[in-house]
């Protein structure tokens, strides 16, 4: 991996790309629904207990797989979906995804200093993980991205060219996200080089890369999307450019901007539901 550039990883990011996103329209799964029951004479589903009096009704459906592919997937359409994300960012899965990232970053926060301090001291570490800075800035995915987008619009392939938009726009929403809390909480790097260190924008990218292609190809981009975002975000500790912390509470934010890009009303496997006395969260699963 030594002397890795940019252009051969760029290169190599497009073609696992190219060889994953399915060129024909897939099956989407029927969707199942079920009502949340609003007196406590009323079961949620038969043979099971009422719940006692509910104030709201929340519909739950089962995860549908790919989004579906939009009419259009141009430029204009690509500006207008954006905006579009911005305004799905409010979400109460959202909060919940960042209230469980800045849950495991608070606990991990004690050990930032200990980490860091055993990986920049590796020799081992540094080399395996040195091509991360390359692998997860956000030029060469932002380069992949579009490469995708770009072939899909070239060869008349709407999914193809619908991947590398919303790729593009979570790369978008993530980069937003992640500036935004960068120069409010103003957190010194480790190398004392800067004061943009929380959270981790190679981490914040990569794992928003990942969950859209997670959305769009389901375990066959799960699988090394994430395994490649996770190597980005471990590579920032031996590079001495941030703390653990800043790597976890930024793949929470990566998680979130995929979600909101590729999810937009449609069902997600997490939910919270509103009951009496307080509130549950739901799981869903095919």
């Amino acid at each position: 991996m030594k002397g890795l550039s940019s252009a051969t990883v760029l290169g190599l990011l497009v073609a696992w790309c190219a060889l994953t996103i399915p060129l024909s329209a897939q099956a989407q799964a029927p969707l199942r629904t079920a009502r949340m029951p609003t007196t406590a004479r009323e079961p949620l589903f038969e043979g099971t207990p009422a719940l006692g009096d509910l104030a709201v009704e929340q519909v739950v459906q089962k995860p549908e797989g790919a989004p579906p592919t939009p009419r259009h997937t141009g430029i204009v359409a690509m500006m207008k979906g954006l905006g579009t994300d911005v305004k799905h960012l409010p979400s109460l899965q959202n909060v919940f995804i960042l209230g469980v990232g800045g849950g495991l970053a608070l606990a991990s926060h004690p050990f930032d200093h200990g980490v860091n301090r055993r990986l920049t001291n590796n020799h081992t570490a540094e080399t395996f993980f040195k091509p991360g800075a390359v692998m997860g800035e956000l030029g060469t995915l932002l380069g992949g991205a579009a490469a995708v987008y770009g072939i899909g619009r070239l060869k008349d392939k709407p999914k193809v060219s619908h991947v590398g938009m919303d790729l593009i726009r979570s790369l978008a929403i993530s980069e937003g996200i992640t500036q935004t809390l960068k120069y409010t909480t103003r957190r010194e790097r480790p190398d004392h080089s800067s004061r943009n260190s929380f959270p981790s924008g190679h981490a914040a990218d990569t794992f928003a890369f990942a969950t859209a292609l997670e959305r769009h190809l389901g375990w066959r981009g799960a699988v090394p999307g994430y395994a490649f975002a996770s190597y980005v975000a471990l590579s920032r500790m031996p590079a001495n450019r941030h703390w653990l912390s800043d790597a976890v509470f930024g793949a929470a934010v990566g998680v979130v901007a995929g979600r909101t890009v590729t999810v937009h009303g449609r069902a997600y496997p997490v939910a919270v539901s509103y009951v009496p006395g307080g509130a549950a969260l739901m799981f869903t699963r095919r």
